[in-house]
């Protein structure tokens, strides 16, 4: 498909077809790692992982936990 490279303000912009944001699973809004690879510009979906809390809380053991810290006195509403 060709398309042409337009003026946004100071910058310049492509857009980006409907079928091609289906096929590349982005949406509006979607953080995306720009660069150029032999001449070549390219857009990459940057994913990130998901993380559960359950998962996390699994990879804690006697090991690897931390003591409390102490922060100071509270200086809001906080209850203590």
């Amino acid at each position: 498909m060709q398309t042409r490279i337009q003026k946004w303000g100071n910058s310049l912009a492509v857009r980006i077809p409907k079928a091609f944001v289906r096929e590349a699973h982005v949406a509006y809004g979607t953080p995306v790692n720009l660069s150029v690879d032999d001449g070549k510009i390219v857009i990459d979906p940057h994913t990130q992982p998901e993380y559960r809390l359950e998962d996390l809380l699994k990879g804690i053991s006697k090991k690897n936990i931390h003591n409390e810290v102490e922060t100071g006195d509270a200086v809001g509403r906080e209850v203590w």
